[in-house]
């Protein structure tokens, strides 16, 4: 493993374990533990509580403003042709529409966001701002 790098499995390893006693982890990679009670969770990062575990509290209840959510999404090359970027969207946004997905993701703490390939690089370009602001009131250096 690279050094200053942390991959998931062992510290969510080490967290279980008692190794760790605090780590900001995705409700996809937690939500069994927490339901087993392996884990406890002190909050979410969302903006809003979490349908599948609404009894945690998210943490914009007690910081005003707070969110930051792992989210996921399919890229292609950018001059990959339009029919084929459109196909895929089609056949995705499908796939995240099927009632069985939809279940299986909400079951895993999840929110679908559906969309064109416009409404995901418009989020990309969001995100990238608002973490950008982050980076430079903090002043966080590459090494």
């Amino acid at each position: 493993m690279p050094t200053g790098r942390l991959s998931r499995g062992p510290a969510l390893t080490d967290l279980i374990a008692g190794q760790v006693q605090l780590y900001f982890v995705t409700t996809p990679a937690s939500i069994d533990y927490i339901r087993t009670g392996k884990l406890r969770a002190l909050a979410v990062t969302t903006a809003t509580r979490s349908e599948a575990l609404p009894d945690i509290p998210s943490v914009s209840e007690f910081v005003p403003g707070y969110e930051a959510s792992a989210w996921w999404g399919v890229g292609a090359p950018k001059d990959t042709p339009a029919d084929i970027v459109e196909k895929l969207n089609k056949e995705i946004n499908a796939a995240l529409a099927d009632p069985k997905m939809k279940a299986r993701l909400a079951d895993l703490g999840c929110t679908v966001l559906a969309g064109s390939p416009s409404d995901f690089g418009k989020l990309i370009a969001e995100e990238t701002e608002k973490w950008g602001k982050v980076i430079r009131a903090v002043n966080i250096k590459l090494d």
